[in-house]
């Protein structure tokens, strides 16, 4: 796999689970227990790749086998790590629908056309998507609800974003 390959994050380990190498997954995929249809999941330099088995859900996660791990010392080294999956293997997308990924570093602008910022990162909390955006004249990040109304254009290839956010979410 060539290091130029664009790769997406599905998943990191948040260390061992139990004694026999099994390891805590944190799954990024909208339904977490089917990224074990990506694999083989490899690491963002692509020196090592793994086979996912989803054993079971636990407590912030799944409980996953990966393929050449087979002890708790194996398991807890990999603690931390990111497994990636080169973007063609991911499902397309309805028009309305994106990969966080694909937003992130978009210029946000208001429907005026004055930059408000840049998305900096995308959060969830429960209750739906927030744009984490950061941008000159901002003390602090703005979150701003990723809706049709606070959001009505994503344009990607332009790689711009228009907000009609809620008054008094940005300075004047």
């Amino acid at each position: 796999m060539s290091e130029n390959e664009d790769l997406i994050c599905v998943g990191s380990i948040a260390g061992a689970f139990g004694v026999r190498g099994e390891v805590r997954l944190k799954s990024y995929t909208a339904d977490p227990a089917a990224i074990e249809d990506y694999n083989p999941l490899t690491t963002e330099d692509g020196s090592r790749s793994f086979d996912v088995g989803v054993l079971r859900v636990i407590k912030n996660g799944l409980s996953v086998r990966l393929s050449d791990v087979s002890t708790k010392e194996e398991a807890d080294a990999l603690r931390g790590l990111k497994l990636f999956v080169p973007r063609d293997r991911l499902p397309s997308l309805p028009d309305d629908e994106f990969y966080h990924t694909d937003l992130m570093g978009l210029d946000v602008f208001d429907t005026g056309g004055t930059k408000l910022g840049v998305v900096k990162a995308v959060q969830n909390h429960g209750a739906g998507d927030l744009l984490e955006i950061h941008g000159p004249g901002l003390k602090t990040t703005v979150l701003l609800p990723f809706t049709l109304a606070a959001v009505p254009t994503v344009d990607l290839g332009a790689g711009r974003i228009i907000a009609d956010p809620p008054d008094g979410l940005f300075p004047e």
